[in-house]
């Protein structure tokens, strides 16, 4: 089971005191919260992909490329690439390049985002945002895997003869999850290519991706990747924390009521009835995490949303030392109890190269029996 934070990115004033960073401070606090997460013993760290303000993530793979070179063991991941946007072309090799600079600690979240004008920005259609989404990465598969590529589609150019390099580090793309919030075509892609499945369920009620975890489970299996099981899921989350549950609501609450996601809506209490948000102590947090394996079932990855709203940088320090010494040492432990034996642990360019090697050794076995047979 992997842990680790996700942040969209946002320049959100601090309605506490009205200040608002600059895009300069916006954008190194990112890269201290990401070493502050591994520093606390997390495992992930994952920004997003906006190119509108209030946000500032517009290149991932520069970002994660900076982190990269601060930090040991973090796994460098994006919670949302632009597969409808972006030149399949160009994510092979910047996700490739980056894989390198990290000694394989990347893996990357295909999705279509939540912002429409991207779109046209980018020459693209938004009612073509799933065909979009199934072409671009079926184009993306093939370039990670194939040395050279003949391809032709119907939204980019064609390709004859086309090498991406560099080349996946020691021949294994990095792991892919594909995100969703409302889309049951994108749970059938990450079925179909037996790839990860990321529910970023922080905004709608349970039952939403109860529904689309079950079909990319089932149809995961469908497909011959192994049992509904071992299917990979990641999921979302929300917290904010104070030793005192009450001192927790009573901070959280003017960032809450003015967040662009969120605020102006729902009321807190609403919100934390029915999303995974939680505001309170960090046994709170672990306890509502904890339901989340009765509702999902065993999965892979947990990420949590912590550095949004205007909430200043000490703030969001102060929140993964929580999570890191309190909360997320409990929660190793209780997902790990009674976890099935055949149900996969978090992915890794590690256990992805040991994967790839037992099937070529297996495949070569099956060849020479097969040749042993033939000449009998």
């Amino acid at each position: 089971m992997q842990f680790g934070i996700f942040t969209v990115g946002d320049v959100t004033p601090d309605p506490t005191n009205g200040t608002t960073p600059s895009e300069h401070e916006r954008i190194k606090a990112m890269v201290a919260i990401a070493r502050k997460a591994e520093e606390v013993g997390l495992d992930v760290f994952a920004t997003g992909e906006h190119h509108n303000p209030p946000f500032v993530p517009s290149s991932p793979t520069t970002m994660l490329g900076y982190i990269a070179a601060r930090t040991e063991r973090l796994i460098l991941s994006t919670s949302t690439t632009l597969i409808t946007t972006n030149d399949p072309v160009k994510i092979a090799e910047d996700f490739a390049m980056l894989q390198h600079l990290a000694d394989g600690r990347v893996d990357l979240m295909l999705g279509r985002g939540n912002t429409g004008p991207v779109y046209p920005w980018f020459g693209q259609d938004i009612r073509q945002g799933i065909p979009l989404a199934i072409e671009n990465y079926a184009l993306l598969h093939q370039l990670w895997r194939e040395d050279v590529v003949d391809w032709e589609g119907e939204f980019r150019t064609p390709l004859q003869g086309f090498t991406s390099t560099p080349r996946p580090l020691d021949g294994v793309a990095p792991f892919v999850w594909h995100g969703s919030i409302r889309s049951p075509e994108i749970a059938e892609q990450a079925a179909y290519y037996g790839d990860g499945f990321f529910a970023n369920n922080i905004f709608w009620p349970k039952e939403h991706f109860i529904r689309l975890i079950d079909l990319y489970r089932r149809r995961f299996a469908h497909y011959g990747h192994g049992t509904p099981e071992q299917a990979v899921v990641g999921l979302g989350g929300q917290v904010f924390m104070r030793r005192n549950s009450q001192d927790a609501v009573r901070e959280f609450r003017p960032y809450f009521d003015n967040a662009p996601v969120y605020g102006h809506g729902p009321s807190l209490e609403e919100f934390t009835e029915q999303t995974p948000l939680t505001v309170g102590s960090p046994q709170e947090v672990i306890d509502k995490t904890l339901t989340f394996r009765e509702s999902f079932g065993d999965y892979q990855r947990q990420l949590f949303l912590m550095d949004h709203a205007g909430l200043p940088l000490k703030t969001v320090l102060e929140q993964l030392d929580l999570l890191g010494e309190e909360v997320v040492p409990v929660l190793r432990r209780e997902f790990a109890a009674g976890r099935p034996a055949g149900v996969p642990a978090g992915p890794t360019h590690a256990a992805l190269v040991a994967r790839a090697e037992a099937d070529a050794d297996g495949a070569a076995q099956t060849g020479e029996r097969t040749g042993t047979d033939t000449l009998a």
